[in-house]
């Protein structure tokens, strides 16, 4: 039997966890002077509603390798021949050097081999991996090619992340330099991705609908429909927005597949602040995707368009 294990930022749903027997490994969540075990101590539905009134941003903190070899040990009880645990980005968390350290000290006393996956995502982009792997341990692939499916494609999950205030996320370093100074310098609203395993800026646009609108002409262009056998729809404190998102993939770009919508979990959601909403499925890989490589794009196209316009006027002249 193939035990998959994640710490808490995978952000799937209960009913996915529970339904796939997921161990979660919870990161710690400072409030104020307390202290939370995420998803165990404190839930989306109860921080959220809190978070605006803070005076001072909760700070997270990695499972400790303890947690980690707790749900190895737990797993082979259960009968686990291999365990499988995939964590958030290393670039992002100490999440997976935590795992590593509790997969030696284990393996030093147990013969089930243990694989540790650093996902290269964020929030529900380590879940995507998570569900194909256990939707592929359920269709009976083994452990080598469960293995190898994610350390093939991990960094072709495309994420996709928008919120309504860059602070948070500045504050708490997800971002990389360049790109936070680029979002409060810009005033506009930024799209988020993953490059190199860290939120960056790879898109501006104006107004909450043309998110809508960048989310979905994005996925047309990039979506490996092959593998993406579902998309996850994910939001912090706004379903109404994440609802709307999956209409559009179904009315507008025709995706026939399951559509998850998921919140972000309270350690994810600490960075992500309100309104996030983000979009995850399988990209082919084969496009770039940054702020100058999109800006550029975008310019190209508008002068395509002036010279449209011009062309058509000088014909206009000759007759």
């Amino acid at each position: 039997m193939i035990k998959i294990i994640a710490d808490s930022t995978c952000d799937l749903s209960d009913e996915i966890i529970e339904k796939y027997n997921i161990g979660i490994a919870p990161l710690s969540i400072k409030i104020g002077e307390k202290v939370y075990k995420d998803r165990k101590d404190i839930t989306p539905q109860a921080f959220f509603p809190m978070l605006a009134g803070l005076s001072e941003l909760p700070t997270t903190a990695m499972p400790s390798p303890n947690e980690f070899i707790s749900l190895f040990e737990k797993a082979v009880e259960e009968g686990a021949t291999e365990i499988l645990c995939i964590t958030m980005s290393s670039g992002t968390s100490g999440s997976y050097q935590s795992a590593v350290i509790a997969k030696d000290y284990f393996s030093e006393n147990h013969n089930q081999p243990v694989y540790v996956v650093d996902s290269k995502c964020m929030s529900h982009g380590s879940g995507y991996l998570i569900l194909k792997s256990a939707i592929l341990r359920e269709r009976g692939a083994t452990f080598q090619e469960i293995i190898d499916f994610n350390e093939t494609y991990k960094t072709n999950i495309k994420h996709f992340l928008s919120v309504d205030d860059l602070d948070n996320l500045i504050k708490s370093g997800r971002l990389t330099n360049v790109s936070a100074f680029i979002g409060k310098v810009l005033k506009v609203k930024p799209i988020m991705s993953m490059r190199n395993g860290k939120g960056a800026i790879v898109a501006k646009v104006r107004g909450g609908n043309k998110v809508f609108t960048h989310y979905i002409e994005e996925y047309k262009l990039r979506v490996d429909i092959l593998l993406t056998d579902f998309i996850i729809v994910g939001y912090s404190s706004d379903q109404a927005k994440a609802e709307v998102l999956k209409q559009m993939l179904i009315n507008e770009a025709g995706f026939k597949g399951d559509i998850y919508i998921m919140q972000m979990g309270v350690a994810v959601g600490t960075h992500v602040g309100l309104g996030g909403l983000s979009l995850f499925f399988v990209e082919k890989g084969d496009r770039h995707d940054g702020l100058i490589f999109n800006e550029m794009g975008a310019l190209i196209e508008k002068k395509n368009e002036m010279m449209e316009v011009l062309k058509k006027y000088k014909e206009q002249k000759k007759k």
